[in-house]
């Protein structure tokens, strides 16, 4: 345990000498990810209440032969740029961005509306302008709407009751809380927590490997009367002290920014505070470890600093690989999925968000399983460590 902690304290104190290394891994990781995540999230909240607040613009082509539909449309707040324009000049309008959305009703829509039957409109957009979908979504319910109204209005003056024509009601439950909603947009801050952890590391677990090989000061370590494991766990040791070091500065820059973002401004409420910081960085704890040697074992077998960053870079995705399914597959909390490092991480965080609750069983087994890999790589690097190749 001397020799142990020895090169765990030459490590750490030399790492401390190399400043550009250490701003890189503890300012560039920890702080570019939560102020660029917080930048678009309040990016997307600020577009989001504009576009709630801003009114409909619609270019209407042929109002003269629907007024009753211009007429409701303006009552609806919709601004309309009244135009005359066939089909293809509406498409063309809309490609070309002169109008974002073009409604054009055809000449016959008069004479098939006063006879009762279907009476055709044409809604133009681009379904691959985000805005544009959205503003022909809004424009849809409005046309939706003045149809339904006409519709009961029909079956009154026949002396029809209109509910006959709801044979169902459908009265929709969202049973999602603040703290729920706003996982939808604080969902992804977990694969910025991980890869924060690793950042934070990837240059110490690199030079005390590679970067010593390639100055020659390794075979002269090697050479003392010092067990490998000792020298190897010394090594890890002060790598997981730099990724803990840039674990708590990443919690820390998200709680900061997140409180200055207000979430509340779309019913959502973030369960982000110390109290969640200090939680996540419990959860995250064991992942630290596994990282550490991870990073430390795929290094041992590189000659070069060049090599070792190059392997390292392409490793640093793959604990981050199982946040990406979770998010496609929308996958829960479950016993079984908690065998998996980084995304037991994920879940129980995500989970934490949510302000729900978390099984203790849950949190023991992700530790455990991260815990159970760290200790087995540590073994297959010390392993490695013993072999004549490490001098070569």
């Amino acid at each position: 345990m001397s020799a142990l902690f020895t090169v765990f304290r030459k490590e750490f104190l030399e790492n401390l000498r190399d400043r550009r290394a250490l701003l890189s891994a503890l300012l560039f990781g920890p702080l570019f990810g939560p102020l660029l995540f917080g930048f678009m999230v309040s990016r997307m909240l600020n577009q989001s209440v504009a576009e709630s607040d801003e009114p409909l613009r619609v270019t209407v082509s042929g109002s003269d032969h629907a007024p009753g539909l211009t007429r409701y449309l303006q009552a609806q707040g919709a601004q309309l740029k009244m135009a005359t324009l066939t089909e293809g000049e509406g498409r063309a309008a809309v490609r070309n961005g002169s109008a974002q959305i073009v409604l054009i009703i055809p000449p016959e829509y008069g004479a098939r509306f006063t006879a009762g039957t279907p009476a055709p409109v044409l809604l133009v957009a681009d379904s691959t302008d985000s805005q544009a979908r959205k503003s022909a979504d809004r424009a849809r319910i409005l046309l939706g709407g003045y149809a339904s109204g006409i519709a009961q209005l029909r079956l009154q003056i026949r002396g029809v009751n209109p509910l006959l024509a709801v044979p169902v009601a459908v009265n929709e439950v969202d049973v999602a809380t603040p703290t729920g909603r706003a996982v939808v947009v604080l969902g992804f801050m977990t694969y910025f927590v991980l890869f924060a952890v690793l950042m934070g590391g990837l240059y110490l677990a690199i030079d005390t490997t590679a970067g010593e090989r390639e100055r020659g000061s390794l075979e002269a370590l090697l050479s003392l009367p010092v067990a490998r494991s000792s020298l190897v766990g010394g090594k890890i040791l002060a790598t997981c002290a730099y990724m803990c070091i840039s674990l708590a500065l990443s919690l820390w820059a998200f709680v900061c920014v997140f409180y200055f973002i207000p979430l509340e401004r779309l019913g959502m409420s973030a369960n982000l505070g110390v109290r969640t910081g200090l939680i996540f960085f419990a959860i995250c704890l064991p992942f630290v470890p596994l990282g550490a040697a991870l990073m430390t074992f795929v290094a041992s077998f590189t000659r070069s600093y060049r090599e070792a960053q190059t392997y390292l870079t392409t490793v640093l995705l793959v604990p981050t690989l199982p946040i990406a399914f979770a998010s496609i597959y929308s996958l829960k909390t479950r016993n079984s999925l908690m065998f998996i490092p980084s995304l037991s991480q994920h879940l129980l965080m995500t989970s934490v968000l949510k302000d729900e609750p978390v099984a203790a069983l849950d949190v023991c087994v992700s530790a455990a399983a991260s815990l159970g890999l760290a200790l087995l790589l540590m073994v297959l690097t010390a392993r490695h460590w013993r072999r004549e190749t490490m001098l070569g």
